[in-house]
């Protein structure tokens, strides 16, 4: 019998209650979900990949199932290959989540057939949370719990008294 392995790709900066929906559901579709927590050059970070796998890595503790915690900076194809993964897991927020999501797993196929990339709609109550939204209310005071778990909502707040919080 051959496990089933699916791959859950993100920056995770920070990782949000949305994200961990779609890690929870997605769980239950594979025998192993590998989230590869990545750098994305077109966006600034505000926690480096080592604190990132770390935040992702505590918050996915008690969820059920075999769920690793891998960073990686290739080709998401590539990595999902090499982790013997048959399916990319995402999920969608909106329309305009769905265009993007469309157009690039449209690439992916062309670049291997043999993986496939499964959509998971969001939970209705999380579907207006992303990161870069969660790092933009922080970063103007605003108040970020409910979008991310307690330990998440500290480090936040934390990293944004470090560098500084904006409109003050």
């Amino acid at each position: 019998m051959t496990t089933r392995t699916g791959v859950y790709p993100g920056t995770f900066d920070p990782i949000t209650r949305g994200h961990m929906d779609i890690i929870r559901r997605g769980a239950k579709l594979v025998d192993c979900l590998v989230i590869g927590v990545t750098t994305n050059p077109s966006k600034s970070p505000m926690f480096s990949i080592e604190e990132r796998l770390a935040m992702v890595k505590r918050e996915v503790a008690d969820i059920e199932g075999d769920i690793q915690v891998v960073s990686f900076d290739s080709l998401l194809m590539d990595f999902a290959e090499r982790q013997g993964a048959s399916m990319i897991v995402r999920g969608l927020r909106a329309v305009a989540d769905f265009e993007y999501e469309y157009q690039m797993a449209g690439m992916n196929q062309q670049l291997n057939h043999r993986i496939e990339t499964v959509f998971l709609m969001a939970d209705v109550s999380l579907q207006p949370i992303a990161s870069r939204l969660v790092k933009e209310i922080a970063l103007y005071g605003g108040d970020v719990r409910k979008f991310v778990s307690p330990a998440v909502e500290v480090e936040v707040v934390e990293r944004v008294q470090k560098i500084g919080r904006k409109g003050s």
